[in-house]
């Protein structure tokens, strides 16, 4: 039991760590290049233009998968009853949607071309809006500017992401609708998202394409961009340090009660095979092996339960979260082959060696004592 509960909280820790590290990286990239102006706010407002031999320079470095640029302005929705505050993030014809495939709910991210957009299940039910729908979008660049622009956009696809920072404003348009309202030019943007191969490597990537670029531009991780997020899912790495110690010691408490019950069982047993010659480390090997026996039997039953627990989640989806708390709505699992094997070895091994201990009992044992009782 104490193994299946092991790999069960590696598997939902774990796969709660990589559900909201893959979320997170899809909406915005492991790193985002923008001006310093850009990285303190939710919306870009200064343009950057990065020539096309430094973004080649940056596409090419081993480790990046891909580079996109991408803008965002602030607005508002508004329809005949009510009105909701946005983010619009412009994107451009090369952006990858495949990303976002997994939150998308209705209608398709093909169409986001011109006025079209994508907007989250949440405006979506805000606003009484669904696929075909128009709505119209107001922006105010500056306090300056006395009349909004606005905008009549189709919505062609929706899309939940379970974060409800993003789901509450966020929408996807075209990258001209921006540079049109903002006024730039046509090649400028408001960031780079880069997406990397290793999301281990954000930092020293980050610190390889920042050498790389003008002063004026910075490089944001993801994990300092949602720093308190990253916080949070970190401590799970300990939640299930405590609970491997906890299973390790209560197991090994309970393996050394049942060896030492099977030692004094056989006092007579040892007592005589003392008689016989045989020594205190044969004896202990002996009864160590049996216990070694008893501990795979339990790791492989222990190893049974939580692997059918990992494929009845991964499959049947059995266990849901709360999205508000946990960012995702059925429980993600995970679990690397080579962690599993790895920590099959540490737990045998360490209880192995913690079951010497009570050994000591039989070097204690006395032929002439115990085997004049019957």
């Amino acid at each position: 039991m104490g193994m299946a509960m092991i790999l069960i909280a590696l598997a939902t820790g774990t796969g709660l760590q990589q559900a909201i590290r893959d979320k997170t990286a899809a909406f915005n990239g492991h790193l985002t290049v923008a001006p310093f102006e850009n990285n303190a706010s939710k919306v870009s407002l200064t343009p950057l233009f990065l020539d096309t031999e430094m973004l080649s320079s940056v596409r090419d470095l081993e480790g990046v998968s891909q580079l996109q640029g991408v803008a965002y302005i602030g607005g508002m929705l508004k329809n005949e009853t009510t009105f909701e505050g946005i983010v619009f993030k412009g994107v451009d014809s090369e952006y990858d949607w495949t990303r976002l495939e997994d939150f998308r709910i209705a209608g398709s991210f093909a169409e986001v071309k011109e006025n079209a957009i994508v907007i989250s299940e949440t405006l979506a039910q805000r606003l009484q809006l669904k696929i075909g729908d128009g709505i119209r979008a107001y922006f105010q660049n500056s306090i300056n500017q006395k009349i909004p622009s606005s905008r009549n956009f189709q919505v062609v696809a929706i899309y939940n992401s379970g974060f409800p920072d993003i789901d509450n404003t966020h929408i996807i348009g075209a990258l001209d609708q921006v540079r049109s309202l903002k006024k730039w030019s046509p090649k400028s943007v408001g960031n780079y998202e880069v997406f990397l191969e290793d999301f281990e490597t954000q930092e020293s990537m980050g610190d390889q394409i920042y050498d790389m670029l003008p002063a004026e531009v910075d490089v944001v991780s993801l994990g300092e961009k949602y720093q308190s997020i990253f916080q949070w899912i970190a401590l799970f790495d300990y939640n299930i340090l405590i609970i491997l110690l906890v299973m390790i010691i209560v197991g090994v408490i309970n393996m050394a009660t049942a060896l030492l019950v099977l030692i004094f069982e056989r006092s007579r047993m040892i007592g005589l095979l003392k008689t016989m010659g045989a020594t205190d480390h044969f004896l202990q090997t002996l009864f160590l092996s049996n216990g070694g026996l008893i501990l795979i039997k339990g790791l492989v039953w222990g190893n049974a339960i939580g692997l059918v627990f990992y494929v009845s989640q991964k499959y049947g989806k059995w266990i849901t979260l709360d999205p508000t708390t946990y960012y995702v709505k059925v429980a993600p699992v995970a679990l690397d082959v080579l962690l599993v094997l790895g920590l099959n070895f540490f737990v045998l091994i360490t209880s192995l060696l913690c079951l010497w201990i009570p050994l000591w009992v039989v070097s204690k044992i006395e032929p002439h004592r115990v085997i004049r009782f019957r």
